[in-house]
């Protein structure tokens, strides 16, 4: 049960932060929002290593490092996608992808959930892909936008699989490798394509806003993969979009449709499967 509220908590958290993240990309380059939100991440890592110590070691550094490369280029994807394409297309592409790659691993390693959960999990990718259909009618930019978001969510889900392969008693350690490689590895392309890493006046607020809440979200997923299933928990966490429709709703005046609604309820009944079984 402890796994199932961390990963639903970090889910939510994950769509706030993705939805600050695609304001922000709205008002200044991609590589500027990324590497200025993940310098945030790194700042609250830090800040948080006291609190909850974990013991360091090579593997969780190298397994941390190897996430963060995945998750950054993942990122990069997930931003470029956002500001070219529908946001309440976008995240749930991303979503799905990002889940099905965790999944397919944890039943391939050998994880065995329970048959309610398994049902969960048909039940929450389902959810992403009700919540993913936009009729708006527009078209501009669509099918680039969801090839970015596909290879967002490889990138996603590699991060994912990487950060649970770090040991176990390894604390925020795997979490700080990941940010140090991926601000790295930002701040390199950023270099080498000539982008500019200025934000836009009066977006550096939301910036970090979007590195904070993301790596508030990356620690509860830490937390929740020690205490359950890497296939169901990483479901979980895929419910995110949920949050990022519904603020985009709210904020920017998306409109809600009636599948999407119906994906959002789904999203809501392949919780409480998983957290009865």
């Amino acid at each position: 049960m402890l796994a199932v509220i961390l990963a639903t908590a970090c889910a939510v958290v994950y769509g706030t932060a993705d939805f600050f993240g695609g304001l922000a990309t709205r008002r200044s380059q991609v590589f500027s929002v990324v590497a200025l939100s993940q310098l945030s991440g790194l700042a609250v890592i830090l800040l948080l290593l006291p609190l909850l110590p974990g013991v360091f070691s090579d593997a969780a550094m190298l397994w941390g490092l190897g996430a963060g490369v995945a998750g950054a280029a993942g990122l990069v994807l997930f931003y470029r996608a956002l500001a070219v394409g529908v946001m309440s297309v976008v995240a749930p592409t991303t979503a799905v992808t990002s889940a099905a790659l965790p999944v397919m691993y944890g039943l391939a390693t050998g994880e065995r959930p329970e048959p309610v959960s398994l049902v969960g999990v048909v039940l929450a990718l389902g959810s992403v892909l009700l919540v993913s259909q936009d009729r708006s009618g527009a078209k501009s930019g669509s099918i680039g936008s969801v090839l970015i978001a596909l290879a967002a969510g490889a990138g996603f889900g590699g991060f994912f699989i990487l950060l649970a392969l770090a040991p176990a008693d390894g604390g925020l350690w795997p979490l700080v490798g990941a940010r140090l490689s991926s601000v790295a590895l930002v701040v390199a392309l950023a270099v080498a394509t000539r982008r500019t890493l200025k934000p836009a006046g009066r977006s550096l607020h939301i910036i970090v806003a979007a590195g904070v809440l993301d790596m508030l979200a990356n620690v509860l997923y830490l937390e929740a993969k020690q205490q359950g299933l890497l296939s169901l928990v990483a479901v979980l966490v895929s419910l995110y979009p949920a949050s990022t429709l519904l603020l985009a709703r709210r904020v920017l005046g998306e409109r809600l449709h009636a599948i999407q609604v119906a994906g959002v309820a789904c999203a809501l009944g392949a919780v409480a499967l998983i957290a009865v079984a």
